[in-house]
């Protein structure tokens, strides 16, 4: 009897246990479950002291984002909706300086931190652009004057020619070459919204082409131009025929294309003295300096172009339906993704382009208009190279062949030879050699700019200058006014070309990568802009009719003094 009590005592002790053990285990995971909510709280300001990776700073942005975009449709009052905002605020700007910082952590270990001169507290950049030179008044447009225009619908009302561009602007409407013959099978299928903005912004681009430049230096749809072809999804890739080097035609949303050079070699590899100037690489970088460069020169006629940093196995391999291409793809020994293409010149197992394994460094420039449409002709440059090793070309020996030059259409009337010089001294500064032919819109007659079409050649040698390039300008000792003046702006120490070239540069999106020049390119920006000037002195100093005054339009007093500021 005494042991089966003794036993019930005993089961009534553990049972007591177990329900105690049961109850402290409750109570712990109650409490650990508050502390775990406790943590997932918004963290207040002062807990920003704590380092973030780059992810957590840009989750964070994110979210804060959405914080504050949902807080406009919700009525905010409490003193912890207040609280909230100004958290998200500080956390917009700590992750903003955060960030900041560590780009600038970059630029100083790639070399682009460089600390850019100012001017009367601005860049030497912006102070370029505002000044007049690059500000001068624009002659009024004249509908011919466009190279493609707006077609408004036939049945809109039709008043004075404001109302008539208030109409264009106002209805849908499609738009068209101006050439005489209105070829109208591609682009007039195109109807585009009342809305000039919903336009996608190559086709902005086109539609700002006019006789007298390639685009507007201010028009805002330049910088979207740029950005949407440094990250648009790429939709497809082939090879572009045509030429010695593999290059690839890229498209995009909205039919936008592009063109596409990889990355050959290094930006600090110079090319080798003994090469002859048709037989290097041609530069990616080289075709995103060629257009800052023609930008700073005040003449833009160089499509806009932009670096990028692209992956060879799903931006090209993986959506390309060209056979020729694809069937070039390898993985190489150590593990790089590569291909060479099909054409003339280094398209070999043996001169592959490779990505890191998949990165590569790209330019990739906005296409023209399509030739159904807006038909360009192909000139031959007359001071073309006879890319021959043992001969020479004729303006290589004879010293008068400017004169020949002058009296052969189109070059006997008209200013095309002063474009052909302004060509001259743009390939002269950026040493390019290569330039055997050029191109005009047909559109626009003998009475219009040159297109600076394919620069891949230019800055492959910063110590030797080629002077031979400098050719047309020497025989012929003509330069235009207004082209004269920019240069000599350039050469002043408040506005020097290294300086503004350096800061533009920057702009880019491979700059975050590496400088897209270096700087003994950079350098020698300025002494061959010093040789251009001296050749324009040693012209004057043995001719009268040197300077072709293109400016006569404008206010004679502002160009005097124009003219005097940039001879100080």
């Amino acid at each position: 009897m005494v042991r089966q009590n003794l036993g019930r005592s005993t089961r009534s002790i553990y049972l007591v246990l177990a329900c105690l053990s049961l109850a402290l285990h409750l109570l712990l995971a109650f409490f650990c479950l508050s502390i775990l909510q406790t943590v997932c709280v918004p963290p207040t300001s002062s807990s920003y002291s704590i380092p973030r990776t780059d992810t957590q700073q840009r989750q964070s942005i994110s979210h804060s984002s959405s914080a504050v975009s949902s807080s406009h449709n919700l009525p905010s009052t409490s003193h912890n909706e207040e609280q909230h905002k100004l958290n998200v605020n500080t956390l917009h700007r700590k992750a903003k300086d955060s960030i900041s910082d560590a780009t600038e952590r970059e630029k100083k270990l790639i070399g682009v931190g460089k600390e850019i001169q100012k001017v009367k507290g601005h860049s030497k950049l912006e102070a370029l652009f505002k000044h007049p030179l690059y500000n001068l008044p624009r002659p009024e447009l004249q509908d011919n004057d466009w190279l493609l225009r707006v077609k408004t619908n036939d049945s809109s009302d039709r008043g004075s020619e404001e109302e008539e561009s208030e109409d264009a602007n106002d209805d849908d409407s499609q738009w068209q070459s101006a050439s005489e013959e209105e070829e109208e099978e591609d682009y007039d299928k195109i109807t585009l919204t009342s809305d000039v903005e919903t336009h996608p912004p190559w086709l902005r681009f086109h539609l700002g082409i006019t006789r007298w430049e390639l685009y507007n230096r201010k028009d805002p749809n330049l910088a979207q131009l740029t950005h949407y072809l440094a990250t648009q999804r790429v939709l497809g890739a082939v090879q572009k025929t045509g030429g010695t080097q593999l290059k690839l035609l890229m498209s995009f949303p909205n039919y936008g294309k592009a063109l596409l050079k990889p990355m050959r070699q290094s930006r600090d590899a110079e090319t080798d003295a003994n090469l002859f100037y048709f037989s290097d690489f041609e530069r990616h970088n080289a075709e995103i300096a060629a257009f800052h460069l023609d930008r700073l020169l005040g003449f833009n006629r160089i499509p806009p172009v932009v670096g990028r940093l692209i992956n060879v196995t799903s931006e090209i391999r993986e959506i390309t339906t060209e056979k020729r291409l694809s069937r070039t793809f390898f993985t190489s020994p150590v593990g790089n993704v590569c291909f060479y293409g099909q054409c003339e010149y280094y398209c070999s197992s043996e001169h592959p382009v490779c990505g890191q394994p998949h990165a590569l460094e790209v330019s990739l420039a906005a296409m023209l208009p399509d030739l159904s449409i807006a038909r360009r002709r192909s000139w031959r440059s007359p001071w073309r190279r006879s890319y021959s090793r043992s001969k020479l070309a004729k303006w290589e020996k004879d010293p008068a062949y400017c004169d020949t030059v002058k009296q052969t259409p189109p070059y006997n009337h008209g200013n095309r030879l002063l474009g052909v010089i302004d060509m001259a001294v743009l390939d002269f500064i950026m040493s390019n050699m290569d330039r055997h032919h050029y191109e005009t819109f047909d559109n626009f007659g003998n009475e219009t700019f040159l297109l600076h079409l394919d620069n891949g050649r230019a800055f492959g040698r910063h110590s030797r200058d080629e002077p031979s390039i400098l050719t047309p300008l020497k025989q012929c000792c003509r330069i235009r006014l207004s082209t004269l003046l920019r240069l000599r702006l350039l050469s002043l120490p408040g506005f020097r070309l290294s300086d503004v070239m350096r800061e533009s540069l920057v702009q880019d999106p491979l700059a975050g990568v590496a400088p897209l020049l270096s700087e003994p390119h950079i350098y020698a920006l300025d002494r061959r802009l010093e040789t251009v000037l001296q050749a324009v002195q040693a012209c004057q100093e043995h001719h009268t009719d040197v300077i072709y005054n293109d400016l006569e339009g404008y206010d004679q007093d502002m160009i005097n003094s124009l003219t005097e500021e940039t001879l100080k």
